[in-house]
């Protein structure tokens, strides 16, 4: 029972995705690299439900990503300048 109550708060929160847009050949290995130092920033900051990754919007476009909880979202667009943002759903 209480299992399936922090599940459902969980679902319920609220969460954005913090977005750092690379383009270029390097846009790659550059996204992997900061998404590297954005995971180390969670870690090190103890940050609760978040989660990093890259993707490919195009082979010369790729983001690095940080999910986090919507409370967050304000002191971390000031600490880690994100280009853009907007709210994860899964």
């Amino acid at each position: 029972m209480l299992t399936q109550f922090l599940q459902n708060t969980l679902e319920m929160t609220e969460r954005i995705k913090l977005i750092w847009d690379f383009r270029g050949p390097n846009a790659k290995h550059i996204a992997q690299h900061h998404a590297k130092h954005l995971n180390e920033f969670a870690e090190t900051e103890k940050l609760q439900h978040s989660f990093t990754g890259i993707e490919e919007l195009s082979p010369m476009h790729h983001i690095a990503f940080m999910v986090v909880e919507k409370k967050l979202m304000d002191s971390l667009r000031e600490t880690l300048k994100p280009t853009r943002g907007q709210i994860y759903d899964e």
